[in-house]
């Protein structure tokens, strides 16, 4: 997966709370096999006035002009409640994202983006409240995040410190997913297996 050191970006806000999984990513759109095409079902149910996605709701925030190739979204508390589905991250990295900045998230949500190379920045709700307030004030405003520095950047020059797991931002740091870090023992695996006995294999 790519990996995420600093990332400048536009920032969009959706101003809501227990944001669950059924509405970044609904059910009726989770019969793909792969881990693309998602990005255009995210927030359906919000973005669009119609079922089948062809009248977009022009009072939702990410249909505004001004949120066009946004990819860092700042949101409430408890975002990715709900089921545990992956397809949620990745609907939401398919569109675009690459940052979700909330007070908090659900824990399953938080752990399955960290493993798809969406970082979730948990700041306080104050501190999230300055960047929604900012980022509303400031048309194309733009967020920075340093996942060496472990730091976020306000448009108005702002810094405020996360914390994340040193497992997490490590494999964030390198692009790692389950699959790579299992690459990562390949001589040892291959070690492991050379030395198997003929009567096992």
């Amino acid at each position: 997966m790519q990996a995420f050191t600093t990332h400048t970006g536009l920032a969009a806000i959706i101003d809501s709370a227990n944001i669950d999984t059924d509405q970044i990513i609904p059910k009726q759109f989770l019969s793909k096999v792969t881990r693309d095409g998602f990005g255009v079902h995210l927030f359906h149910d919000w973005r669009y006035l119609d079922d089948a996605g062809d009248n977009p709701n022009p009072e939702f925030s990410l249909n505004q002009p001004r949120y066009v190739g946004a990819s860092i979204l700042l949101a409430k508390e408890n975002f990715g409640c709900g089921s545990s589905r992956e397809h949620a991250p990745w609907a939401l990295a398919d569109f675009g994202l690459r940052v979700i900045i909330a007070p908090s998230f659900a824990d399953i949500f938080y752990g399955n983006a960290i493993n798809n190379g969406l970082l979730p920045v948990r700041l306080t709700e104050l501190e999230v409240q300055q960047l929604m307030d900012e980022v509303s004030a400031q048309y194309g405003a733009q967020i920075t995040v340093d996942l060496k520095a472990l730091t976020v950047t306000s448009p108005s020059g702002a810094c405020f410190d996360f914390q994340i797991a040193e497992s997490a931002r490590h494999n964030l740091l390198h692009g790692l997913d389950a699959i790579g870090i299992s690459l990562g023992y390949d001589d040892k695996i291959t070690q492991y297996e050379a030395q198997i006995p003929a009567w096992r294999s």
